[in-house]
C-alpha cells in the first residue's frame, strides 16, 4: 500500500480538527489532544507514512488509539469522515476565516455567532463598516489588524514571476550569511524547480546555531511580518506580499533536506515509494535502513539519488514527469546549460522600441562572450514601436556591415520580429527577407481571434520559407494577459515539418514557451531558440531564465538552435536562405 500523505498534510488536518472543534466551544482537553499530537508530527525525524506501514504510530508523543485510527485512515484514503463531519456542521466559507492570521477559532466563533459571518468578503465588509468593534473581545485594533491582515492574505495568494522570486531569495539568503553564522544556504521548492511563477520562498539553511539563524532571519530588513518562530524553522511575509520559510537543518541532513524541498509533491512520493521497495525510509534527514535505523544517504544530494540506483535529477525536471524511470534506465538527457548558449537570437535596438543604439547591444552581446547577436527590430505594421519599412531594412543592413566590420569575430546577424499579419501574410515581402540574415515572426495585434482562425494565421505564417523562428508562440504575458486560442499541438507539427524553430522567451513576463510546451516541441522534433527579447543591455541577463525554461522541457545542447557555433550557425541559415530562393525561383 502506499500512502501520498506526507507530515505536513497530516499536521494541517489534526490542527484543522482542533479549531473547529474550538470554534464547536468543545472542552479544552478535547481540542489541546490534536494540537499535541499534531506539534509531536510536525518535529517528527521520520515520515509517518512509513511509521504508519510499520505500525509505529503509538510511538509518536499523543497518539494513542483513537487518534491512530483516524490518522491510519486519512493516510490510507487520503480522507477522515470525522474531519468532514465536523465540517459540514459549518458554512463552508466560515473555515476560510481562519486562515486570516490572529482571528483565531474563538474570535471566528464570534463573528459567527453574533454576526453571521461566513466568509472573507463578510468579513472585510463588517470590518469596513465598524460593526466588529463592539463586539466582545475585538475592538477598534483587532478590527484595524483584520483588515491589515486580509489585504495581507490578498496578496499572499497571487503567484509572482520567477525573476522576482530569484532576486528575493538570493537577497535573503546574502544578508542572513552576513548576520548569522551560516555554513550553506541555499533555495528549494518550485523557485529551484525553476517554475515560470513561485508562490512561497522555501530556503535552507545549514547552522551549528539555528537559533540564532532563525532570530536574525525574523529581523531581516525586507520583512514586515513575522508568521511564526520556532527554534529551527520561521517564516516572515516580505515587503510585497511574498512569504519565506526557512529551515534550518544538520550538515548531515543537508542533501536529503535539499531533495525533499525541492521536488515536488509527487517526486517525492515515488522516491518514498521506491525507497520502501529496498526497505529503507526516505525522508528530509535522510535515507535510512528501517530495521537498523542505519543512515545511508543524507549529507550530499547526488549521492542520495545515486544510493537509491538513480542518475542524480536536475532540480528543474522533479516533477515525476517520467523523470524517475529515466534516471532508474540511465537515460536522463544531459540538458542545456547557460554555458552553450553562443548568442541572442532576439534583441531590439534604439531603430524600434529598444532603448540602446545597436553598436550598444552588439558590445553587451560580445561581453558577454557571445559568438553572436541578432537584431530582430520591428516591422512596419507595428506602428507604436516605430516599426521598420524595405526601405529602412537596407539602411540597417549597411550599418550591420559596417560594424561586423569593425566586431570581428563576433557578428551581428541582420534579423527581424517581423508581423504575422491577421490573415496570416507577413509585414515584409520577400525580396527584404531575401537581404536578411535571419527572420523570426510573432502576433502582436488580433490576440483575440477564435481558435480556429489564429491556428491557421500561425500555420500560414510559418509556411513562408524565408522564416527561422516563431517567437513566443502562445503570445501570454503572466499575470496580465492569458495565452491565445490556438492548436499548439498542430503549430508544433507544421513548425517540426518545416524546420521552424520555436521560441522560449526569457523576459520574466512572458517565459514562452514554457518547460511542458518546449518538451512538446521536442518530442514532435522541433528545434528550439532561447532568447532573451532584450530591449536594453541589461536585459540579456535574463537568458538563464530561458535555460531554466527550456530544460524543465528536458531540452538538450542540440535542441538548441543558437547553442550551434557561428560557423554552423551561418551554414544552418545559409541553407535555409538558399532553400527559400529555390522555392521562389531565384536558383
Amino acid at each position: 500500500m502506499e500512502t501520498a500523505a506526507r507530515n505536513s498534510d497530516v499536521v494541517r488536518m489534526l490542527e484543522e480538527i482542533g479549531d473547529l472543534l474550538e470554534v464547536k466551544g468543545e472542552q479544552n482537553f478535547r481540542v489541546n489532544a490534536y494540537r499535541k499530537a499534531a506539534r509531536a508530527i510536525a518535529d517528527l525525524r521520520e515520515d509517518i507514512g512509513e511509521l504508519y506501514l510499520a505500525g509505529r504510530l503509538r510511538e509518536i508523543p499523543g497518539v494513542g488509539e483513537a487518534l491512530e485510527q483516524k490518522i491510519a485512515e486519512f493516510l490510507e484514503t487520503g480522507r477522515l469522515g470525522y474531519l468532514e463531519r465536523l465540517q459540514a456542521e459549518f458554512p463552508p466559507g466560515l473555515l476560510t476565516l481562519l486562515e486570516v492570521p490572529g482571528l483565531g477559532p474563538r474570535r471566528a466563533r464570534v463573528l459567527y455567532e453574533t454576526l453571521k459571518i461566513e466568509s472573507l468578503p463578510a468579513l472585510e465588509q463588517a470590518a469596513r463598516s465598524g460593526q466588529i468593534r463592539d463586539l466582545p473581545g475585538m475592538g477598534e485594533k483587532v478590527e484595524a489588524n483584520i483588515l491589515r491582515e486580509l489585504e495581507r492574505l490578498k496578496q499572499r495568494s497571487t503567484r509572482h514571476p520567477l525573476e522576482f522570486g530569484l532576486s528575493q531569495a538570493r537577497d535573503l539568503l546574502a544578508q542572513l550569511r552576513r548576520s548569522a553564522p551560516v555554513a550553506q544556504a541555499a533555495f528549494a521548492g518550485s523557485l529551484r524547480r525553476m517554475r515560470d511563477t513561485i508562490g512561497d520562498l522555501d530556503l535552507l539553511v545549514v547552522s551549528s546555531e539555528p537559533e540564532r539563524v532563525a532570530e536574525a532571519f525574523t529581523r531581516l530588513p525586507r520583512v514586515v511580518d513575522v508568521l511564526s518562530h520556532g527554534p529551527q524553522r520561521a517564516s516572515v511575509l516580505l515587503r510585497g506580499g511574498l512569504q519565506a520559510d526557512l529551515r534550518i537543518v544538520p550538515a548531515e541532513s543537508w542533501g536529503a533536506a535539499l531533495q525533499y524541498f525541492t521536488g515536488s509533491k509527487a517526486h517525492n512520493v515515488h522516491l518514498r515509494e521506491l525507497a520502501l521497495r529496498h526497505g529503507w525510509t526516505l525522508n528530509e534527514y535522510g535515507l535510512f535502513d528501517v530495521k537498523t535505523g542505519e543512515r545511508l544517504a543524507g549529507e550530499d544530494e547526488d549521492e542520495l539519488y545515486r544510493r537509491l540506483g538513480l542518475q542524480p535529477i536536475p532540480p528543474e525536471l522533479r516533477e515525476d514527469q517520467g523523470e524517475i524511470e529515466a534516471a532508474l534506465r540511465g537515460a536522463l538527457p544531459a540538458l542545456v546549460t547557460l554555458d552553450d548558449i553562443r548568442g541572442d537570437l532576439h534583441v531590439h535596438s534604439d531603430w524600434t522600441d529598444g532603448s540602446a543604439p545597436l553598436a550598444t547591444m552588439a558590445a553587451a552581446a560580445a561581453a558577454r562572450g557571445y559568438q553572436y547577436m541578432a537584431i530582430t527590430d520591428h516591422t512596419k505594421s507595428l506602428g507604436v514601436a516605430r516599426g521598420l519599412d524595405e526601405a529602412r531594412v537596407l539602411e540597417q543592413r549597411a550599418l550591420v556591415d559596417r560594424l561586423n566590420a569593425e566586431l570581428a569575430p563576433f557578428r551581428i546577424l541582420l534579423g527581424t520580429e517581423m508581423d504575422i499579419k491577421r490573415d496570416g501574410t507577413l509585414d515584409l515581402a520577400n525580396e527584404a527577407l531575401d537581404v536578411m540574415d535571419y527572420v523570426s515572426i510573432s502576433v502582436h495585434s488580433a490576440m483575440n481571434q477564435p481558435r480556429e482562425q489564429m491556428t491557421e494565421r500561425m500555420l500560414r505564417a510559418i509556411s513562408n520559407p524565408y522564416v527561422t523562428t516563431l517567437n513566443h508562440p502562445r503570445g501570454r504575458l503572466l499575470r496580465r494577459r492569458e495565452a491565445y486560442e490556438v492548436d499548439l499541438e498542430r503549430v508544433i507539427e507544421a513548425a517540426a515539418q518545416r524546420g521552424v524553430a520555436l521560441e522560449v522567451n526569457a523576459q520574466p513576463e512572458r517565459m514562452d514557451l514554457d518547460g511542458f510546451w518546449a518538451r512538446r516541441a521536442i518530442q514532435a522534433g522541433a528545434r528550439l531558440t532561447i532568447s532573451t527579447d532584450s530591449h536594453a543591455p541589461g536585459q540579456l541577463d535574463f537568458m538563464p531564465l530561458g535555460v531554466a525554461s527550456a530544460r524543465r522541457g528536458w531540452a538538450t545542447r542540440r535542441d538548441v538552435l543558437n547553442t550551434l557555433p557561428l560557423d554552423e550557425l551561418l551554414d544552418f541559415l545559409g541553407a535555409r536562405k538558399a532553400a527559400a530562393r529555390h522555392a521562389r525561383g531565384l536558383t
